[in-house]
């Protein structure tokens, strides 16, 4: 069984590397919802009442108000520091100068950051319509599909080139 795999990797290394960045991500997507169940029950629940708008960044209460904001910017960015290190060890195998590869995976990171941090603006009020409390925890969801997207091919061809 183990050989049949080895062999199918060979045969098929960019399929098997983007298989093992879903897998591997799912450190980081657990990361990811265990702060915000943190950030939202305990870290910063009595931010929840307070509206917060800054910019596009528009959390009224039924968005989750400020509670809602750091929440969603805190598991992002400890999702992303735990998806860093996760895959350049043990998907890209990068040998890379570190420094350099870190600055074009913030800049990454910031411009899907706030894709990510507007998303829940636009549709956690309308998702509370049909799945409650549960809306916050969809919108991560969705921000994780737009992270996939858009972070496998840029740390593939910008971050995590091998020296």
């Amino acid at each position: 069984m183990l050989q049949a795999i080895q062999s199918w990797r060979v045969r098929h290394p960019d399929l098997y590397e983007f298989i093992m960045f879903n897998i591997l991500a799912n450190i980081a997507t657990i990361t990811n919802f265990l702060v915000l169940l943190l950030g939202n029950t305990l870290l910063f629940r009595a931010f929840a009442q307070i509206p917060f708008s800054w910019g596009p960044f528009a959390y009224g209460v039924d968005n989750g108000g400020l509670c809602g904001f750091l929440s969603f910017l805190l598991s992002y960015g400890c999702a992303q520091t735990v998806n860093f290190i996760v895959q350049r060890k043990a998907v890209f195998h990068a040998n890379n100068k570190l420094g350099p590869a870190i600055v074009v995976y913030i800049i990454a990171v910031l411009v899907v950051y706030f894709i990510c941090l507007y998303v829940p603006t636009l549709i956690v009020a309308p998702l509370s319509k049909i799945v409650g409390g549960l809306a916050p925890y969809v919108a991560n969801c969705v921000n994780i599909l737009i992270q996939v997207l858009t972070l496998y091919p840029t740390m593939k061809f910008f971050v995590m080139k091998k020296s």
